[in-house]
């Protein structure tokens, strides 16, 4: 019954919409209609909001950190599920027909509150990505598919199942990123695309 709980919490921490929210109380109206129709950061930053891009991006991150750590307090045997959970509430939110992100930035999240190791692997690969290929879609995926394979390099192997499973969710929703990256057409962060 506790990793139903810990699902269930991390579930409703990850489904707050922060980018739309964020974006509504600012006046740049409703992110659905805006660049992507994504509820992320990537998203919000189209709307030439630095600074609301960056506080969507540490506020998806906190709420999945946050999921995991309740977790641990709460269902100290299921932090995994809890972080399972904000990734999938995050991406399909009951309060927004089930449309919601592509988890990258609560994968960070619940990575760093799993095993913070594991979270600075993800950070540095994502980071780095980023600054090499300016690709934000690149950068989400190759972080979330290291994360599962840096818990199994660092002695953390009972979290690799709850990180691949979560890194599919991300794969799964970034497809159609994928196919513009095949075709060369994927945009670059700050370009007008």
């Amino acid at each position: 019954m506790d990793s139903f709980y810990a699902l269930g919490l991390g579930y409703l921490l990850g489904s707050v919409p922060f980018g739309l929210i964020l974006t509504r109380l600012s006046g740049a109206g409703d992110l659905r209609e805006i660049g992507s129709g994504n509820i992320g950061a990537t998203n919000v930053l189209r709307t030439g909001r630095k600074g609301i891009a960056a506080s969507t991006l540490l506020l998806d991150l906190g709420k999945g950190l946050l999921a995991v750590w309740l977790a641990w307090q709460w269902f100290p045997d299921f932090p995994g599920m809890a972080a399972l959970g904000a990734v999938v509430g995050h991406c399909f939110p009951v309060w927004l027909k089930f449309k919601g992100g592509k988890g990258v930035a609560t994968t960070m999240g619940v990575t760093l509150g799993l095993a913070w190791p594991i979270g600075a692997v993800y950070a540095g690969v994502w980071l780095g990505m980023l600054a090499i290929t300016r690709i934000s879609s690149l950068s989400g995926m190759t972080a979330a598919v290291a994360a599962p394979v840096a818990a199994l390099v660092l002695g953390k192997p009972e979290l690799a199942p709850v990180l691949a499973a979560i890194a599919v969710i991300v794969l799964v929703l970034h497809r159609a990123n994928i196919q513009r990256l095949l075709t060369g057409t994927e945009p670059r962060v700050g370009s007008k695309d």
